[in-house]
């Protein structure tokens, strides 16, 4: 098979292998690192409907991650998609209320970052015995609340390595913050920053171009890495469970082979959907993409005007993996709709820095048609969590029902009746005081621990093993710092 090599996004440096481009995280020159072209399938879709979802994932990764042998692909895959998911599906497809739920929560930390996170260590172990590297790999990461969790437990342990992990002290659930904080393994640390997740992205971003930084790691035998979206390591393992719902719905007879489907996905960086646009590059039949918004509405307002505009009020809402204003993975869109062409990210990237906005030259907003733009309001998504509940007995998390709104709104606009996968990312327990005071304003007064079993009576399934003694586990780490602080304790965590 021909080598794919992947580029930065802004241009800089020569191009790299996946494994290298895994390593690194980000390029040099602050860029993501995107591939040359998007590979296509070479398996029918009749012959992929066949296949688990371990096998599926080998065909998918094979065609990305040239440089990996099949022994390394099925050993990482294996490790990844074991027993720590509860369903040997891995991702179930759950029919209710008119629509199909991609369920991406049944791992260990009841996200959906646990499909890719699950893999990411054995993907970054092999690359740093690829490379030769000799040194401590160090994975800075910033997280709106599920990232985190699912890198530390994807990480802890792990040879080679330390973990960093900076998330908004005030801006996240309280299960997401106790599953951080009580996180054990030597080789983890955790950091609330006061501010949001906005900012904790940008220190992460900045310190992987810190020359200074970087010279001082260097010479203490250390490397970044990252376990957020902007690795390709994190993106390409979620093109997988794009194809694995709509051959499961091929499979059952729902759909026929070929037909186009639409998927309606919570989004906040980017990442998750745009690992839809790469499978339907990649030949998936899809016929829309719907950005689904919470009431920080950046995408919205993008998709709808072509201007990408940061400047605007802060809302910290139900659904906090989604309060993100600045869309890291939004610049790989950008470099693909633009013809590939370095100068125009690196122009609208320095303009997003400087002026807080950009806008799209008029070819590349009208290259933006696979993509449709929605939000939810709170309400909104409180009314679609009773609504389905009600209507099906089947309980939502917010950023799920804020997906499920937006799909409501957007068939019910566009008149567009085509099969719709909404893409579920999240367990309710993870955010049960939300989703039960949507239900009734009398759970408002209660945390989230005190409801678990509330969402058991609610068809939500047993209390997960996960966090079902997660309460009373001692907090491991108490670091909080401020927002202009974070090279600082990374600096003294390292002792450099």
């Amino acid at each position: 098979m021909t080598q794919l090599l992947y580029h930065s996004t802004r241009g800089g440096g020569n191009p790299v292998t996946a494994s290298e481009a895994i390593l690194q995280g980000i390029a040099a020159d602050g860029g993501l690192y995107v591939p040359q072209s998007v590979p296509q399938i070479d398996l029918s879709l009749d012959r992929l409907a066949e296949l688990n979802y371990h096998q599926l994932a080998y065909e998918i990764l094979r065609l990305y991650l040239t440089d990996y042998s099949e022994e390394e692909l099925r050993r990482a895959i294996g490790r990844a998609y074991d027993e720590k998911f509860t369903t040997p599906e891995i991702a179930p497809l759950q029919k209710q209320a008119g629509v199909h739920f991609l369920e991406l929560f049944h791992g260990p930390t009841l996200a959906f970052k646990d499909m890719a996170l699950s893999i990411l260590p054995h993907l970054l172990q092999i690359a740093v015995k690829k490379a030769g590297l000799g040194k401590e790999v160090v994975i800075l990461t910033a997280t709106s609340g599920d990232t985190g969790k699912a890198a530390l437990e994807g990480f802890a342990g792990v040879d080679g390595t330390r973990i960093i992990v900076f998330f908004p002290e005030h801006g996240v659930s309280q299960v997401q913050k106790k599953q951080m904080v009580t996180q054990t393994g030597e080789n983890t640390y955790v950091v609330g920053i006061e501010g949001n997740f906005d900012d904790a992205q940008s220190g992460v971003k900045a310190m992987f171009t810190d020359k200074k930084l970087l010279s001082a790691m260097d010479k203490n035998g250390f490397a970044f890495s990252s376990a957020n979206s902007i690795n390709i390591g994190r993106l390409v393992p979620q093109v997988v469970y794009y194809f694995h719902a709509y051959l499961t719905l091929v499979s059952r007879g729902e759909i026929k082979s070929g037909e186009e489907i639409n998927f309606s996905v919570p989004t906040g960086n980017f990442g998750n959907i745009l690992a839809g646009h790469y499978a339907k590059q990649m030949g998936l039949p899809i016929g829309k993409l719907i950005c689904a918004s919470n009431k920080n509405k950046v995408l919205f307002d993008f998709f709808s005007s072509g201007t990408y505009d940061r400047k605007r009020e802060f809302f910290v809402t139900m659904s906090p993996s989604m309060d993100i204003l600045i869309s890291s993975n939004l610049e790989r869109l950008l470099y693909h709709i633009s013809g590939q062409s370095p100068g125009i990210v690196s122009d609208l990237m320095a303009n997003l820095a400087d002026t807080g906005q950009y806008r799209l030259p008029e070819n590349m907003q009208k290259s933006l048609t696979d993509f449709v733009g929605g939000y939810a309001t709170e309400e909104e998504t409180a009314q679609a969590i009773r609504q389905v509940l009600e209507s099906s007995d089947y309980l939502m998390d917010p950023h799920t029902a804020v997906a499920y709104s937006v799909w409501q709104k957007y068939r019910g606009e566009a008149d567009d009746q085509t099969p719709t996968v909404v893409v579920s990312t999240a367990s309710p327990y993870k955010f049960s005081k939300d989703v039960l005071t949507a239900i009734d304003a009398k759970f408002a007064d209660y945390d989230d621990f005190a409801l678990f079993k509330e969402v058991d009576k609610l068809s939500a399934g047993p209390i997960p093993q996960a966090i079902k003694d997660l309460q009373t586990k001692p907090v491991q780490h108490k670091r909080v710092c401020q927002k202009d602080e974070m090279r600082a304790i990374v600096e003294n965590i390292l002792g450099i």
